[in-house]
């Protein structure tokens, strides 16, 4: 079988392929990921931006795709139609097309306008795509939801000439859409009054916590975190630094908020009483990572450790009873935040 991934980055998901025995072909415009791919992995990658000139060349050349795999692509492509119609030109009469991205369902539903930043061009429902699809010949027959970056979606699409029936997992991700009122302008102006609060509440309660002396860091530097803060106007007045694994990014600092990126290591040096943690789809990771911090009497808490227990003002004293917590859990859940941040980390030693 011949499998084609478009947007293929280093090769890693075409390696398990290769190792299977089937011919792989990658396909990335970034020259630096096709050399890693085929370094490490020992998969070929045609360095281009894909489209339905580029499949025509890829089918003349080694023939059309049995599979066709488009992770987490859809969201930069400028020009969905002829990526599309690229698609199903690359497919076999009997191949499937794969693709994943992050759900616009849950993106609402969950708040998660951190998702938002300048490389997608787009996000979507099945209620947007599936007619972009038909209408370029190709069939969605397969729906299944993932909880990868906060929900996502992966379709099965084939030509619509392979005689391939929908499951009723379409129909019935169609319908939670339309429930959800994916169809309606006043969901998307709901939304963004949603979000206009929801900043409001997150920067009270941190200059909350600033008003009672306590100092505040933040995890990680991903795109949505710079979302996040430049969009509620959180700068160093509210969070003294953050810490990130990478070291390409330490030593640097957060574009707009100006926040300067230490090593992770900082954290154990510096005490701070709160952690921010802005990379929510990987909070319980970074939880493992940070374990550390229950030497000096912290506790780590998130939307999932949420019980029900009244709501008290913010600690004043070590003395006073760790009611903290108790406030930052149900702002998260009051707010249906599943990703806004995800998590928020109770580390200091005079909540414990």
């Amino acid at each position: 079988a011949r499998v084609v991934e478009v947007g293929s980055n280093d090769g890693y998901l075409l390696q398990f392929f290769k190792e299977q025995g089937q011919s792989v072909l990658g396909v990335d415009p970034a020259a630096n990921c096709a050399r890693e791919a085929a370094e490490r992995y020992g998969v070929p990658t045609r360095v281009a931006f894909f489209g339905a000139s580029l499949a025509r060349e890829l089918v003349a050349e080694g023939g059309g795709a049995d599979l066709v795999v488009a992770n987490n692509v859809l969201a930069h492509v400028p020009d969905l139609v002829d990526f599309v119609r690229g698609l199903r030109t690359l497919l076999k009469p009997d191949g499937v097309v794969s693709v994943e991205f992050p759900h616009l369902l849950e993106l609402i539903r969950q708040r998660q306008f951190d998702t938002i930043y300048h490389e997608h061009y787009c996000y979507f429902s099945l209620l947007a795509l599936e007619p972009l699809l038909r209408a370029e010949g190709l069939i969605v027959f397969e729906v299944e939801r993932l909880a990868t970056h906060g929900g996502s979606l992966r379709i099965s699409a084939a030509r619509d000439d392979s005689g391939r029936l929908p499951s009723p997992s379409v129909e019935s991700t169609l319908a939670r859409e339309r429930a959800a009122g994916l169809d309606r302008i006043e969901v998307y102006s709901g939304f963004d009054r949603q979000i206009q609060a929801l900043r409001r509440d997150l920067v009270d309660l941190l200059e909350g916590l600033r008003a009672k002396k306590h100092r505040i860091a933040a995890y990680g530097a991903p795109a949505k975190g710079n979302t996040l803060l430049n969009y509620c106007g959180i700068g160093r007045d509210l969070v003294a630094f953050t810490v990130d694994r990478s070291p390409h990014k330490q030593g640097r600092w957060l574009p707009g908020s100006r926040l300067p990126i230490l090593a992770p290591s900082a954290i154990g040096e510096e005490k701070p009483d709160f952690v921010l943690i802005l990379p929510w789809n990987i909070a319980e990771e970074i939880r493992e990572q940070m374990a550390t911090i229950s030497t000096w009497g912290g506790r780590p808490w998130s939307t999932r450790d949420a019980a029900a227990q009244s709501v008290g003002s913010l600690p004043n004293s070590p003395r006073r009873p760790p009611r903290g917590p108790h406030l930052l859990q149900k702002y998260l859940l009051t707010k249906g935040v599943h990703g806004l941040p995800e998590a928020i980390m109770m580390v200091g030693a005079q909540l414990a």
